[in-house]
């Protein structure tokens, strides 16, 4: 099961519009994909879930996926949650 560990850089973290373009990227492919922030696990594909964990700058969040296309889904989000530190 393919993972990164990434840190948030944007000055506001996964904010609600950061939330939903990482939530919409999620959404493309078929596998399974979690975001973990100290030990709480939710669906990278839903907004709400992104959201409990309140991601501000600085925090650490893991990503995996499981399934069809896993590895290109966790690349993926994390090089966008790098991009969003010019956001």
């Amino acid at each position: 099961m393919p993972e990164k560990t990434v840190t948030v850089t944007n000055k506001a973290g996964l904010h609600a519009r950061t939330a939903a373009v990482f939530v919409q990227k999620a959404q493309e492919f078929a596998c399974a994909i979690s975001v973990i922030r100290d030990g709480k696990e939710v669906s990278a594909k839903s907004i709400m879930g992104i959201m409990t964990l309140g991601i501000s700058q600085g925090t650490v969040i893991t990503i995996k996926a499981e399934g069809e296309g896993s590895p290109e889904a966790v690349a993926a989000l994390a090089q966008l949650v790098q991009a969003f530190a010019d956001m």
